[in-house]
């Protein structure tokens, strides 16, 4: 059975070790499910194998739908609507950890989706809006606009009368957005995408920021600290708020697109963006963290990461300048189905964490599930860790119940 925790009300060290913590919310059952789909993507040819596969089911219109829905979808999604994810919502907030609601359907195309995805982000802050288990909101710029016509704005071509109208209309729905979120005081983050397009979502960012953020941090740009120039920007991005005195809100991750921006900066022949080792981008996310706290009296901080160093750094610095665990402008996020031993270990010592909870058709978020098993293939140990993690959990469940 599923243990109940209390949840500390003062500061006090964190262990992300407690398996009794991390799977308080699991019954047996879920989490020796959850040990077989680890165990199975622990081993990269499997998973290589089983995305092909899935793929080409769908593609065939086979009946693959229920098993995708009762394993890794299961995992890694709230559900298909938003009234799905409620009882993900409920169980997430029993175990004092926030939901961040992340329609993972990519956009199609064309200003039919586009206006879509609009509608039910809007319907994510309302739903937000309506009690306090769900902290912020998130959308990508690219699910209400054509990744072209942004890096079109980004190269400074000149827009076509016609392209103008469609960027008008991209920064509208940007505009509809984030002034829903500051209606409802809900806190929103533009997520961060392909460096051949940032520029041009930072600028919408800022714009917002300056709109919206001048008595209180309602949306907040994301920072790939991956990228070489990324903590140079953050450091510039919190000059320029404080010139213009409106709050900065900063997302913090390390960085999702390594791969495509590799491969494009060698087929384009310019300079990679992306640092050449990961000590260099650990280095920059921490520092990111530190500069951050020296000027917190403006900038709300998120930390989007699944690295327990730099959520151990982040607290000791916390610690060290007496700002309360659950002091409202410092968060930390995951990913639903993986680092429960991060989320539910720091919201039990009362810090601030969310978890993102994807969802949408099975069909639609299909590549965001691909990418999590991509992702649990290629970081460093990280099928290994969750897998052993749960390991360790059932083997102590077996314990107590032979006592």
């Amino acid at each position: 059975m599923p243990t109940v925790i209390q949840r500390a009300t003062t500061s006090k060290s964190v262990s992300f070790e407690d398996t009794s913590i991390a799977f308080s919310s699991q019954s047996n059952a879920k989490l020796l499910k959850t040990y077989w789909l680890f165990a199975l993507m622990n081993r990269g040819w499997l998973v290589n194998l089983g995305t092909f596969f899935i793929k080409l089911a769908l593609n065939l219109k086979l009946p693959v739908k229920k098993l995708i829905k009762s394993t890794i979808f299961e995992q890694f999604c709230g559900g298909e609507t938003i009234r799905d994810c409620e009882k993900t919502i409920q169980k997430l907030h029993s175990g004092h950890v926030g939901t961040i609601l992340d329609y993972s359907v990519e956009g199609e195309g064309n200003e039919t989706s586009y206006n879509e995805t609009v509608l039910e982000i809007l319907r994510t802050i309302e739903r937000a809006s309506e009690s306090n288990d769900i902290p912020f909101c998130v959308f990508k710029v690219t699910g209400v606009a054509s990744t072209e016509l942004l890096e079109k704005v980004q190269s400074g071509d000149s827009l076509t009368l016609e392209e103008q109208d469609a960027y008008d209309r991209v920064q509208q729905r940007v505009d509809t957005l984030c002034r829903r979120a500051s209606e409802r005081n809900i806190r929103i983050f533009i997520d961060a995408e392909e460096s051949w397009i940032q520029d041009t979502i930072d600028k919408l960012a800022y714009d917002m920021m300056d709109r919206y953020n001048h008595q209180q941090c309602i949306v907040y740009n994301t920072y790939q600290l991956y990228r070489s120039d990324s903590l140079d920007n953050l450091k510039k991005s919190i000059q320029t708020a404080r010139s213009k005195s409106y709050l900065l809100g900063a997302k913090l991750v390390r960085g999702a697109y390594i791969e495509k921006e590799r491969i494009r900066a060698h087929e384009g022949e310019y300079l990679d963006p992306i640092h050449h080792t990961k000590e260099e981008t650990d280095r920059d996310f921490n520092e990111a963290v530190d500069f951050c706290m020296t000027n917190r009296d403006i900038v709300s901080i998120c930390l989007g990461t699944h690295n327990e160093y730099s959520c151990q750094y982040c607290i000791s610095h916390m610690q060290e300048l007496r700002i309360a665990p659950n002091d409202p402008h410092i968060w930390f996020a995951q990913l639903l189905g993986m680092s429960d031993n991060i989320s539910y270990n720091l919201a039990n010592a009362g810090y601030n964490v969310a978890k993102y909870v994807p969802y949408g058709p099975v069909e639609a978020v299909m590549p965001y599930l691909f990418r999590r098993a991509a992702e649990n293939k290629s970081i460093a140990g990280q099928s290994s860790r969750e897998f052993l993690l749960v390991k360790k959990e059932l083997k102590r469940r077996k314990n107590c119940q032979n006592k």
